[in-house]
């Protein structure tokens, strides 16, 4: 690595123990793999040094798939006090050489590794944080310099994530429109599932372009 190397972790949010699916929404067939599988293929083109799965609900079994990733796990014990517990934990597990952070969703496989790229090349410009668009809405993933992490340190808390941060804090946000390179259609019930699988057999592949 050279010095001027920006090391980049992703943190892929896989706490959730999916009340509205029915439980073990993650773990779920899709293409006749887990759902996690799709997220972590994304990220095999991304530019990133490292990922970190932040696991509860489904813990073993979720490490169990990663490990065939060579992914590294962090267990989220406090998973039911909300998303927010999520993202410090994964925050806390990266190493000291990180210097910027990229959140994402678990249940999100239509997000491509270009949307990714395009949040870290505006950290490269000098972005706080940086956030997806989609059609000028706010949404994931999410980039956050290192900078700001003691901010989420001190002001996340519940299941609303980064979302009302952020709102607090307009100066640091450099919003960055990823429409062509992903889609932030995330999986909730199993008819969400179910349109996914038909969307897939429609066009092939799922994987978004650039990802």
């Amino acid at each position: 690595m050279s010095k001027d190397h920006t090391s980049v972790s992703a943190i892929v949010l896989a706490a959730g123990g999916g009340s509205r699916f029915g439980g073990g929404k993650l773990l779920a067939g899709l293409g006749g793999r887990p759902l996690i599988e799709s997220v972590l293929d994304n990220l095999l083109d991304a530019p990133v040094d490292e990922v970190i799965v932040v696991a509860g609900a489904d813990a073993k079994r979720m490490r169990e798939v990663c490990e065939r990733y060579g992914v590294r796990t962090v267990d989220n014990e406090e998973w039911e006090l909300g998303q927010s517990t999520s993202v410090l934990a994964g925050l806390r597990a990266c190493g000291a050489e990180t210097q910027a952070a990229v959140v994402l969703l678990g249940d999100q496989p239509l997000v491509g590794a270009g949307a990714v790229d395009r949040l870290v090349a505006a950290f490269a410009e000098g972005a706080k944080v940086a956030v997806a668009t989609y059609g000028g809405k706010r949404r994931n993933p999410v980039l956050f310099s290192r900078e700001v992490w003691p901010l989420l340190e001190a002001e996340l808390a519940g299941d609303e994530g980064a979302r009302s941060v952020l709102k607090r804090h307009p100066e640091l946000v450099a919003e960055v429109p990823c429409e062509g390179v992903g889609d932030p259609t995330d999986v909730d019930t199993r008819e969400d599932l179910r349109r996914l699988e038909e969307m897939r057999g429609a066009v092939g592949d799922y994987k978004m372009a650039g990802g």
